[in-house]
């Protein structure tokens, strides 16, 4: 689904049909029986699996998801399926959307070469995607970078089997306050806009317009 004929038709992953099947599932049996609003599933991840999340989020693809996030993640378009180097595909950009990058994100920084270009910075293909991937328009959609964050600091513990970290940018921030303001964006994220609660959008917005060290940048269209 990944390539210029098939992009934008359907979800970037098979395994996503096969996870909201065994969602189902556990919702009749097991611990979680009762419990999960499979109404209402929010898609989210780390660097591919953050852009599976955002590229698959989609009432046309999955009629209950109805919303995503994403860390470490962008819609650059690799130059080996056949696209014109320096090319952000398009997101479905119809339902709230949340796109957070780290500022020391060596990963993203040292695999421009798939993409047929060499970035400026860590967070231009995330800054990029949100420029150009979305059109806007309704006020719940967030770009939030991170000042010192790395490719891996979502993570915890630190996972070195992904065959990755070797190009990671050392963090300049402590790791558990960058995961602690993560983890708050997104469960306001979440408040505001699929919960619908007016205080989270409201205290979503002081965090991430605030002066906090931590916030290298933030957008909202």
């Amino acid at each position: 689904m990944l390539t210029p004929g098939m992009y934008g038709k359907g979800p970037t992953a098979s395994a996503l049909p096969a996870l909201l099947r065994a969602l189902e599932q556990l919702q009749v049996d097991g611990v979680l029986a009762g419990l999960l609003d499979l109404d209402q599933i929010i898609l989210g991840g780390h660097s591919a699996g953050g852009r599976v999340a955002i590229e698959s989020a989609s009432s046309q693809f999955f009629p209950q998801v109805v919303g995503s996030f994403a860390y470490g993640a962008h819609t650059a378009a690799t130059v080996q399926l056949g696209y014109a180097p320096n090319t952000i595909l398009p997101l479905p950009d119809s339902l709230p959307l949340l796109l957070i990058g780290g500022t020391e994100d060596g990963v993203i920084a040292k695999s421009s070469h798939r993409y047929g270009v060499t970035w400026e910075n860590a967070t231009t293909p995330v800054l990029r995607t949100f420029q150009d991937a979305i059109a806007g328009g309704r006020g719940d959609s967030y770009l939030l970078l991170l000042e010192g964050a790395n490719h891996f600091s979502i993570a915890d513990p630190f996972d070195a089997t992904t065959g990755r970290p070797f190009l990671d940018f050392p963090a300049t921030q402590p790791p558990a306050q960058l995961r602690e303001l993560m983890a708050e964006a997104i469960g306001l994220f979440i408040d505001a806009h699929v919960r619908h609660q007016t205080p989270a959008l409201e205290a979503l917005d002081r965090l991430l317009a605030a002066n906090n060290p931590l916030v290298a940048a933030f957008e909202r269209k």
